[in-house]
Formats: structure tokens, C-alpha cells, sequence
């Protein structure tokens, strides 16, 4: 029996066929070529192009029936791509939109796709975020596979032997590099993070990588890790995220959403693990890359700015140190 879904804002900018797999991982890849070949598949009521891009909210139409739900999962399961992976830990290239774990039952997060995922390879399903990316924020996000290993990599975060780096677009012209060392105080029932003495302490440095007429490029190493930091640094140094709602840029944020720009352009671009011990030591030296999202790379290559040769040639990848 056919079936008709609207595109999860999730998968903004994702390949069609990579979304259907997601959504129907059992559908035989034969199956789904010839129902984009025929036409039987549609997009928004026309004909869909095999590698096309989708948008949020357009109505996917399949000849075949809805995906299967099992008792107690919510309907749609989804994928995402996998930077690093081995028996105790992965780090998963986490989309915009979407929460780390739910705020409310059956909604869609980072922790029952990471299930779902392992589930279907047959192994356990016990997975436990180490640290948080916020809703919008995009890149690598660390997930552990079991206590011990949650354990040892919560206390790595907590010693800073895991170094985050991130790239944001900012508002501005940054000097070429700055340190912001200002505590962080933030309100439980607004969920919002003021620069104040009361705060606990915090330290952002910061490196301009390219700029424009208005925006510029940067990245950004977080030394602690507070909720909303580089954001809230970053606006009280004077160059907000572009696309930041809450501590942005009012006028910048309403001319780039006509260009494009529907959240705040912050990703998790990098994790860098130091020296390990026990049984972690082989993660010493590990560094894993989350490439650029469509919208970050879309509006880097509109400024003509020299991305590849800025991030390093390549997409998502894991690789040793020397």
C-alpha cells in the first residue's frame, strides 16, 4: 500500500535515496531504483531525482507501505552517519534539528537512532551521550556503548584531555585569533547563558579562518565545556553566530534567512583525544572530522572562501596522531 510522509527537518540537505534507506534500512536497493526510475516515488507530487537534495516539510510519496513499528518505538527510525566506531564507543556526524536525547516521549534524538542503528548490526543497544551538542548544532557527537567507557570519557572531558574544536560563521570580523575568558551563568528556567561574576568559569580560544563583507569564518577550541559557550562568547566578544536567535544578531540573522540561513551556522568540526591509559590507551592520538553541513559549506563556497584547503581536503574521517 503506498505510503506519504512529510521530510523531517533533520534530514535537510540529505540525498533522497539516503533518506529512504534510513527510514526503510530492509528495502532492497533494486526496489528503490526502480520506484525513483518509474516515478512512482515523489517528491512534492513530481518526479524524483535519484541523488537529489531534499528540503524539510516536502511530502515524500513511496509505492510501497509505511515503515514497520514495533512496540514501544516511535514510527520513524532513522540513520546517521558514523565518523568513528569500534566496540566501546562511536562518534556519529549529528544532523541540525535534533536533540541529543528527548524532551518529551517518542521524539526523535541522537541516543534511539544510535540504538536503532546498532540494533540492526545485531549488537546490544546500550548507548549513553559523554557530552551535548545543542538542537541546531551540528558534528561529531561522542557516544559511549557501555558504563565503563562512559565513565573513562566523562572523566577525560572533565580533565580536558579531549580537545572540541568547532567552526562557526560569525557576524563581523574577528581579530585573527582572541581568547574569551569570561564565567558563564546559566538560568534552568529560561535556559539561557549570561556572561557573569557568578558564573563558572570558562575559556574559548578562537582563530579567524576566512572572512567577507559581513561574516567571517572561525574556529573555535573549547577549553571548558558550559552550556551555549561559544555562542554566548562569541556575542559578548562581538561577533555573534550568524543565524543565533537568542544571543545573535537581530538584523544579520533576518537578511541571511533570505539567503538561507535557518539556525545558528555552529558545528562540531573536530575531537582530538591526548594521552589515554587503561582501556582507552589505543584512542591516544585519535582525531576524528565531521565535514561541513550543506548550509555551512553552501555559504563558505557563496563567499568564496578556500574551504578545502582551509579544513584539509576531505570529508568525515577518524585518522591517528603522531
Amino acid at each position: 500500500m503506498p505510503y506519504a510522509l512529510r521530510i523531517d527537518p533533520s534530514d535537510e540537505g540529505r540525498r533522497l535515496d539516503k533518506v529512504i534507506r534510513s527510514i526503510w534500512p530492509g528495502l532492497p536497493l533494486s526496489v528503490l531504483m526502480k520506484g525513483i526510475r518509474t516515478g512512482a516515488v515523489r517528491l512534492d507530487g513530481k518526479k524524483a531525482d535519484f541523488a537529489g537534495r531534499v528540503e524539510a516539510g516536502q511530502e515524500l510519496y513511496v509505492p510501497w507501505e509505511a515503515p514497520k513499528e514495533r512496540r514501544g518505538e516511535s514510527p520513524f527510525r532513522r540513520t546517521m552517519p558514523v565518523l568513528y566506531s569500534d566496540s566501546r564507543l562511536w562518534v556519529v556526524d549529528k544532523p541540525a534539528n535534533l536533540l541529543v536525547q528527548p524532551d518529551t516521549k517518542g521524539q526523535d534524538n541522537v541516543i534511539d537512532r544510535v540504538r536503532y542503528m546498532l540494533r540492526l548490526q545485531g549488537d546490544a543497544e546500550r548507548a549513553y551521550a559523554v557530552h551535548r551538542l545543542d538542537r541546531n548544532t551540528t558534528g561529531a557527537l561522542l557516544v559511549a556503548l557501555s558504563g565503563g567507557p562512559l565513565r573513562a570519557l566523562q572523566d577525560a572531558f572533565r580533565e580536558r584531555r579531549i580537545g572540541k574544536t568547532y567552526l562557526a560563521v560569525v557576524v563581523g570580523r574577528p581579530p585573527r585569533q582572541g581568547t574569551i575568558d569570561r564565567p558563564l551563568l546559566k538560568d534552568p528556567g529560561s535556559n539561557t547563558v549570561t556572561v557573569s561574576p557568578k558564573g563558572k568559569e570558562a575559556l574559548t580560544r578562537y582563530r579567524l579562518l576566512a572572512a567577507g563583507r559581513e561574516v567571517a569564518l572561525v574556529a573555535i577550541d573549547l577549553v571548558t565545556g558550559r552550556s551555549h559557550q561559544a555562542r554566548v562568547h562569541m556575542a559578548s566578544a562581538g561577533f555573534p553566530v550568524l543565524g543565533d536567535l537568542r544571543y545573535g544578531d537581530d538584523d544579520a540573522n533576518r537578511r541571511w534567512r533570505k539567503r538561507g540561513v535557518q539556525r545558528p551556522l555552529l558545528h562540531s568540526h573536530r575531537l582530538q583525544f591526548d594521552a589515554f591509559s587503561g582501556e582507552l590507551e589505543d584512542l591516544s592520538g585519535l582525531l576524528v572530522t565531521a565535514p561541513l553541513p550543506g548550509d555551512m559549506e553552501a555559504l563558505t563556497r557563496s563567499e568564496g572562501w578556500p574551504v578545502p584547503e582551509i579544513l584539509e581536503e576531505g570529508g568525515g574521517k577518524a585518522e591517528r596522531g603522531s
